[in-house]
């Protein structure tokens, strides 16, 4: 029995495998998109604006980036935590995230034991409420 859905926007199909491996025998159910036209798409479908527990996001990739889509699911979706996942870390960029009430930034490669605390704890700290 799946114990909660994670959106994995990643460009990079293996980085996404990577996560997905990483996440593996947590009985989550995963959702991914190539970028975040498609991830705002998929959001988009069915109940996953409100089902989704945690969202793992890329900064750059092609069409709509990850500093798109989050305004855009910080917008639609406000409670659902999202953790940015980058291989090129920017300190200003990580600030201004981190008061668009991103949870984490972490950047490439994240340690699979590091990857499942963050995730565990905010699939039990559940979503954020009144913001």
């Amino acid at each position: 029995m799946p114990t909660g859905k994670i959106m994995i926007v990643d460009d990079e199909e293996d980085v996404r495998e990577a996560i997905k491996l990483q996440l593996t025998g947590k009985n989550f159910k995963i959702l991914e998109a190539g970028d975040g036209a498609e991830a705002i798409a998929t959001m988009k479908q069915e109940d996953h604006m409100t089902n989704v527990g945690v969202i793992l996001c890329d900064i750059r990739m092609p069409n709509v980036d990850g500093v798109e889509c989050i305004d855009y699911l910080k917008t639609e979706a406000p409670g659902i935590p999202i953790v940015v996942i980058t291989a090129f870390p920017d300190a200003e960029l990580a600030a201004s995230l981190m008061k668009k009430g991103i949870k984490e930034y972490l950047v490439k490669p994240v340690e699979k034991d590091k990857l499942i605390a963050i995730v565990d704890s905010l699939i039990a700290t559940g979503k954020d409420v009144g913001l």
